[in-house]
């Protein structure tokens, strides 16, 4: 494939999933595969400040998620068909990837190594694994829905951040001064679709039992419980998972700590 630059200036390239979606996706830099995904409220420009960290070392591929930016919606949403886009991006890349997946789309990462076998390496940051504990109040997905029907979308992303990632105000005041907040505020509708996770996901060993794709799961050693039970219960299913611990870190360690975050994936994907 051609290389690229990413950012808004370069036309994304296009492919066709499963059911007809088009998928965009970036390329930029030199090297093996890298595929980064993003998580819930983001796009592809989630990466773009630390994503010339890993340009130097590999072909770095960022994609939109279906439903934003770039890339067109399905008929009927389910995690089976973000699974289905991943898998498609890497057959169309079509050499061993290493993936890194972010909170939801960590998900649709794990989700994706049943229907390919392109994936080298995966990284997981915190996927939002249902381990039998709500993850939020039950009420948080249909007050946002009246948020956002109401067009207080800003106030449905806040109220999402507080509630389900349950981000520290000091952490929240500086996120909103990022460059991508007015992008995840104009994504907020796409929120309480993925929020069913909860309700309408079930991860399933049963289907993990060949698994052996060397697999790091990034946990912050200050992030709340429900990721500490999403990493036990994926320890226990997959022989060829590690945990790592970032130190003082929640959920977003790429803008709270980039040296740490970069460090530590460069690590894993580079140690034989």
């Amino acid at each position: 494939m051609k290389n690229s630059t990413i950012n808004e200036k370069t036309n994304p390239q296009i492919i066709v999933s499963g059911d007809g979606t088009k998928i965009g996706f970036w390329q930029s830099g030199s090297g093996p595969p890298l595929l980064l995904i993003h998580g819930t409220t983001a796009s592809h420009q989630r990466w773009s400040a630390i994503s010339p960290r890993f340009e130097t070392h590999f072909t770095v591929y960022t994609m939109d998620r279906r439903g934003r930016g770039a890339s067109s919606d399905g008929p009927a949403y389910a995690v089976q068909r973000e699974a289905e886009d991943v898998a498609a991006i890497l057959e169309a890349i079509g050499q061993p990837t290493i993936v890194l997946g972010h909170s939801y789309g960590a998900v649709c990462a794990l989700e994706s190594t049943l229907l390919t076998d392109k994936i080298r390496k995966l990284i997981l940051y915190e996927p939002p694994i249902p381990t039998g504990v709500p993850m939020y109040p039950e009420q948080v997905p249909d007050r946002m829905q009246v948020m956002i029907d109401q067009g207080k979308n800003e106030e449905a992303l806040t109220y999402f951040m507080q509630q389900v990632v349950h981000m520290p105000d000091h952490e929240l005041t500086a996120y909103r001064q990022l460059p991508m907040w007015p992008v995840r505020i104009q994504l907020a509708p796409t929120i309480p679709r993925e929020l069913a996770i909860d309700r309408n996901y079930r991860f399933d060993p049963d289907q993990f039992k060949s698994y052996h794709i060397p697999t790091l799961f990034l946990l912050g050693g200050d992030s709340p419980g429900l990721f500490t039970r999403a990493a036990d219960v994926l320890k226990e299913a997959l022989p060829t998972l590690t945990v790592d611990t970032l130190p003082g870190q929640q959920h977003i360690a790429m803008d709270t700590d980039p040296d740490l975050f970069v460090k530590e994936v460069l690590d894993f994907i580079l140690e034989k």
